[in-house]
């Protein structure tokens, strides 16, 4: 039974993995091109490729990471979601200012290290509320 657990979970993390490195993708290159390509601030930049690639991460999670409990209603999942998400994107910017404002890192490397941080908070929070 341990196996079995073990075996179910080791997939679902390797599925979060990859949902959560392209949304990674999906938020770090609307990031690059909102700040570089249409000259937004950084802040305003992490905030819309985190937004997009919230939206392509929630559908991803819901039909092939997480077994979403279908008694549970589908708009209290999405709420459910969402705040997690919203959470997230406050610990995204928190990190992204303390990086690049207070340290001085280049906005790029600060949006790999606050995706990390993130990605595991989403992992146990999606994993407690949404099964």
């Amino acid at each position: 039974m341990k196996n079995f657990m073990r075996s179910n979970l080791m997939k679902q993390i390797l599925k979060f993995g990859i949902v959560g490195g392209i949304a990674f993708l999906i938020d770090y290159v609307v990031l690059f091109c909102c700040k570089e390509y249409f000259g937004l601030g950084v802040f305003i930049s992490a905030a819309t490729g985190f937004t997009v690639s919230v939206i392509y991460n929630y559908i991803a999670s819901v039909k092939w990471v997480f077994d979403v409990d279908k008694e549970k209603d589908s708009k209290r999942n999405f709420i459910i979601f969402i705040v997690l998400s919203i959470i997230g994107l406050i610990i995204t910017e928190v990190i992204m200012w303390m990086g690049t404002d207070l340290i001085h890192i280049h906005y790029l490397i600060v949006k790999i290290f606050a995706t990390a941080i993130v990605m595991v908070f989403n992992f146990v929070t999606r994993k407690m509320f949404l099964e």
